[in-house]
């Protein structure tokens, strides 16, 4: 019985802390990190503010879980479905695509969620910056070792500049993001593909692989 109990409380917990990320993550995507309070969280979600404070402990930590979760969710919507094409051009294609449709659905209000924190946080130290820092890497990485692939498998020529293309693609994606939040231009995507597309072409061994955008 005791244990029931215990599980109880422990799977309301659970439901409590998903909730209060749920509404952290929208929240720093428009406001930043420092936009987060308990008391705010405790009202908006009509909780107690000891009972959220207990889920995390300090703001930092919510701050903390806050970048988890957003590369929780940045994971299941861009990373895993690019993972299901085969290794190749398309795979890099298909990784922008998410990425693009993954700012332009606003799966978080403010669009991208690490834009967003990386210029809140880019010239701090600290935790939250080094939590920032690798989440950044680490999307910089999955672009050049998606690249890196498609020439493995023969799809972009031998000779590619995996760095500096990925850095291409990475830069036009980003510059899609911050047009459409601050102009509420939904074109800017267009421009970013076209510009992808361009690139990927250049360096693929064959362009047909490439799709053309309308």
């Amino acid at each position: 019985m005791a244990m029931t109990r215990l599980d109880g409380r422990v799977e309301r917990g659970n439901r409590t802390r998903q909730l209060v990320l749920g509404r952290t993550v929208e929240i720093a995507s428009v406001e930043g990190l420092e936009a987060l309070s308990v008391g705010r969280l405790a009202t908006e979600l009509q909780l107690s503010k000891s009972g959220v404070f207990a889920l995390f402990g300090s703001k930092e930590e919510l701050q903390l879980a806050t970048v988890r979760e957003a590369g929780r969710i940045f994971a299941e919507r861009v990373v895993r479905p690019a993972e299901e094409e085969a290794a190749g051009v398309g795979r890099v294609w298909r990784l922008c695509e998410l990425w693009l449709e993954y700012s332009r659905g606003r799966v978080f209000p403010g669009g991208c969620f690490f834009y967003e924190v990386i210029a809140e946080f880019d010239a701090r130290t600290g935790p939250v910056h080094d939590a920032v820092v690798r989440s950044q890497r680490g999307w910089t990485a999955l672009v050049e070792r998606t690249i890196g692939e498609a020439c493995a498998a023969g799809e972009l020529r031998a000779d590619t500049d995996v760095p500096q293309l990925a850095f291409e693609v990475v830069a036009l994606m980003e510059t899609a993001n911050v047009v459409s939040v601050l102009h509420g231009e939904e074109n800017a995507y267009r421009r970013a593909r076209v510009g992808i597309a361009a690139r990927l072409r250049a360096a693929a061994v064959d362009p047909e692989r490439v799709p053309q955008v309308p």
